[in-house]
C-alpha cells in the first residue's frame, strides 16, 4: 500500500439491483429508514426523501417475517412512483427472516454476531478445537440455504459486523478485539467463497473510531492475504447527532476513504435519515478531490505498523509530545483573544502582534523577528530561518515547514535542537500524503521532535470546516503522528472560538483528548422504542457540562448492551415506552417508564459520584 499517494482499492463489482458498487463504480451513499416497517406508506415516503436527497440505497429494519414480507409492498410502492433505488433488508437474530427478505429486497444485511450464535450475554464460553469446528459447521448448515435463495433471486448480501454485537463465542476465543471482529466476518466470507457466491459487501463498524479504523484496516489486509477483494461499506455506528456526529463520522470514514478503502458509506446520525445524505456527499466529494494528484515521494518508516500503529516516540517539549495529550494551537492573527473556557487552546499563534494582556494558562507564539523573550511566549521560525534558529536561546521553538523544506540542513538542525516543535504545513491536494511524508521522514532520520499539523481552510460554513478538517486529521491521529493541531480558517463567517471547538472535537472523536461529555447515540430505525431525538436533547441538556463521561443512548437491544461496554452509562430501549439503564455492561434497572427514565439516569450518575452541578 502507498501511504502517500491516493488511489482507490480495487474491489469486486457487486450487483445490488440497478445500482452496482465496487469495481469502477462511484462510492455509493446510503441511509436507513426509522419508520415502522409495517407502515408501508410511511416507509415509502421516507425512502423517497432519502432518495431525493441523493441516497443510492435505502435500508429498512426487518425484525420478523411479517416485516420481511411487507418489503414487497414497500418495493411496489416505490417502483410504481418511478423510483428504482435498491432496498436493503436489515436482519438480526433470525435466519428465516433473511431468507424471506431475500425474495423482496435487492439486498439483505445479516449480522454474523447473531445470525446463528445466540444473542450476546457476555458469558465466557469454553470450546475445544473440535467443538469450535462444530459451531462453524452449524453456521455453514444455516447460511448455505440462504446463499442459494440469494443466488436464485439475484439478491446481494451485506455481512455486517458490529462491535456492539459480537457473539459470546467469538468474544470467548478472541476477546473484545479488532481481530475478533475480523474473524467474525471472515467465517462467513470463507463460506461465500467456497459456495462461489461473490455478490457480497462487507461492513465492520464500531462507535469507537480507533477500533473502527483499525478493524477495517485489518480486514482489508486479511482479505488480501486470502485472495479476496469484496467491496467495503464504511460507517461509524452510534456517531451521535449535530456537530459531534458529523466530526466523528468524517474522522473515521474519512481516514479510510483517504487510503482508498470504501465503496459505499453511511453517515449514521441521530437525526432524520435524509439529513445524513448531504453530509456523506460532502465527505466523499472532498476525499475524491485527491484523485490524480501530483506524486508525493514518501519513504515508509520501517517501524511503522499500519494495522497496529503506536504513537510515534517523541521528546516532550514543555507540554507537547512525549506522553502528553495532543495540544490545540489557535491562530489569532487579528488580535481577537476571546476564549471559550471549555475549549481553551494551549497556545495561540499571534504572528506579528503579541497581545498586551496575556493569560497565564496559555502559551503565545510570535514570529521570531518580534520575539523578545517575554514570559510564556515562544518564537516561530520558517524553514528559511534555520541559521537564526541556531542562535535563539528560547527553551521552546516552533518551526513551520512544508514537506519539501525538511531537507538535509533542516534535519541536521532538528537533530541539534530537540526543543524545536515542528508545525507541518501543506498546500498539496493530498495534504495527508505530505504530512505522512514528514512523519515518516522524521522516523527514518531518528528525530523525536514533536509534530503539530497546521490545517488551513477558507470556509464560510461550519459543517464544511468540520467535515474537511476531520477528514484531513483522521489518519494522522490513528497513525499515531499527532502531537497537536493548529486549525485555522481564513474569514469572518466562522468564529475563532468555533474553530477551537472543532479542533478539540476532532481530538475527542479520535480518542486522543477528552474535553467534554461524549454521546454514543444510534441513528434510530424501525426497532427504536422511544422518541430518540427528543430523548437525546433532554439527556444532553442535563449532562453536557460533565467532562469526560461517555453516555450511550440506544434505541433497542441489538447493539445497545454491547456498546455499553464502551460507555460509562447506557440508556437502552427495552420495550415500547420502556427503558433499561446500564452502568458499563451491567443492567442496573429494567423497564423504566420512558417519562421517568432521564431522571433515573441522572440519579444513577449521581449515585456513582460522576455528576457535578452546573
Amino acid at each position: 500500500m502507498d501511504y502517500f499517494n491516493y488511489s482507490r482499492r480495487e474491489a469486486n463489482e457487486v450487483y445490488v439491483g440497478a445500482t452496482p458498487m465496487g469495481g469502477t463504480n462511484p462510492i455509493r451513499i446510503q441511509s436507513m429508514t426509522n419508520t415502522v416497517t409495517m407502515d408501508t406508506e410511511a416507509c415509502v415516503e421516507q425512502a423517497k426523501r432519502i432518495i431525493e436527497a441523493g441516497g443510492e440505497y435505502v435500508r429498512l429494519t426487518t425484525q420478523g417475517v411479517r416485516e420481511a414480507e411487507n418489503l414487497k409492498n414497500i418495493n411496489i410502492g416505490l417502483r410504481s412512483q418511478g423510483y428504482d433505488t435498491p432496498l436493503i433488508a436489515d436482519v438480526h437474530f433470525n435466519p428465516k427472516v433473511a431468507e424471506v427478505a431475500a425474495l423482496y429486497a435487492e439486498g439483505v444485511r445479516i449480522n454474523p454476531g447473531n445470525y446463528v450464535d445466540a444473542a450476546r450475554t457476555f458469558k465466557k464460553l469454553e470450546y475445544t478445537d473440535e467443538e469450535y469446528a462444530q459451531e462453524i459447521q452449524k453456521i455453514r448448515d444455516r447460511f448455505i440455504p440462504f446463499l442459494n435463495i440469494c443466488k436464485e433471486n439475484h439478491t446481494a448480501i451485506r455481512i455486517g459486523v458490529n462491535h456492539g454485537s459480537l457473539s459470546d463465542r467469538i468474544m470467548s476465543r478472541y476477546g473484545d478485539t479488532p481481530e475478533g471482529m475480523v474473524e467474525s466476518c471472515m467465517e462467513f466470507l470463507r463460506i461465500c467463497v467456497d459456495e462461489q457466491f461473490m455478490n457480497v459487501v462487507i461492513s465492520i463498524k464500531a462507535s469507537n473510531t480507533v477500533v473502527m479504523v483499525k478493524t477495517v484496516r485489518l480486514l482489508a489486509e486479511q482479505m488480501e492475504k486470502e485472495g479476496m477483494s469484496f467491496p467495503l461499506h464504511l460507517g461509524v455506528t452510534e456517531a451521535g447527532d449535530g456537530e459531534d456526529g458529523r466530526i466523528k463520522s468524517a474522522l473515521g470514514i474519512g481516514a479510510l476513504l483517504c487510503d482508498g478503502l470504501g465503496d459505499t458509506i453511511r453517515v449514521s446520525l441521530s437525526e432524520a435519515p435524509e439529513a445524513e445524505i448531504p453530509v456523506a456527499r460532502k465527505l466523499v466529494d472532498y476525499v475524491l478531490q485527491r484523485e490524480n494528484h501530483p506524486y508525493i515521494p514518501g519513504a515508509e518508516a520501517a517501524e511503522f505498523n499500519y494495522t497496529n500503529p503506536n504513537r510515534r516516540h517523541t521528546t516532550a517539549v514543555e507540554n507537547i509530545g512525549g506522553e502528553h495529550v495532543p495540544v490545540v494551537i489557535s491562530a489569532r492573527l487579528d488580535g481577537n483573544m476571546q476564549i471559550n473556557e471549555q475549549f481553551c487552546p494551549d497556545y495561540i499563534y499571534c504572528g506579528q502582534q503579541l497581545p498586551e494582556m496575556r493569560r497565564t494558562n496559555i502559551g503565545y507564539i510570535v514570529d521570531a523577528n518580534i520575539w523578545k523573550g517575554e514570559e510564556r511566549t515562544y518564537p516561530a521560525f520558517n524553514y528559511q530561518q534555520l541559521v537564526e534558529l541556531h542562535h535563539c536561546n528560547a527553551k521552546v521553538k516552533f518551526l513551520f515547514t512544508p514537506y519539501m523544506g525538511l531537507n538535509e540542513e533542516a534535519t541536521a538542525c532538528l537533530r541539534m535542537h530537540p526543543e524545536v516543535v515542528i508545525i507541518a504545513q501543506s498546500n498539496h491536494p493530498n495534504r495527508l500524503g505530505e504530512f505522512r511524508g514528514i512523519a515518516h521522514q522524521l522516523m527514518n532520520q531518528g528525530l523525536t521532535n514533536p509534530l503539530v499539523f497546521f490545517q488551513f481552510y477558507q470556509e464560510n460554513n461550519t459543517e464544511d470546516l468540520q467535515i474537511k478538517s476531520a477528514v484531513d486529521m483522521g489518519a494522522l491521529i490513528f497513525d499515531g503522528f499527532c502531537d497537536g493541531i493548529l486549525l485555522y480558517n481564513h474569514g469572518n463567517a466562522i468564529t475563532d472560538e468555533k474553530v477551537d471547538e472543532t479542533a478539540f472535537g476532532i481530538l475527542q472523536a479520535g480518542r486522543a483528548r477528552t474535553s467534554k461529555t461524549e454521546y454514543i447515540s444510534c441513528p434510530g430505525c424501525g426497532r427504536t422504542l422511544y422518541d430518540l431525538e427528543a430523548t437525546i436533547a433532554r439527556i444532553k441538556a442535563a449532562t453536557s457540562h460533565l467532562k469526560g463521561l461517555k453516555i450511550g443512548i440506544m434505541g433497542c437491544i441489538v447493539n445497545g448492551p454491547g456498546e455499553m461496554a464502551d460507555a460509562d452509562y447506557g440508556y437502552v430501549g427495552a420495550g415500547r415506552g420502556k427503558i433499561s439503564l446500564y452502568k458499563k455492561k451491567e443492567c442496573i434497572e429494567k423497564n423504566i417508564p420512558e417519562e421517568q427514565a432521564v431522571e433515573k439516569l441522572i440519579e444513577l450518575i449521581k449515585a456513582n459520584g460522576d455528576y457535578k452541578e452546573k
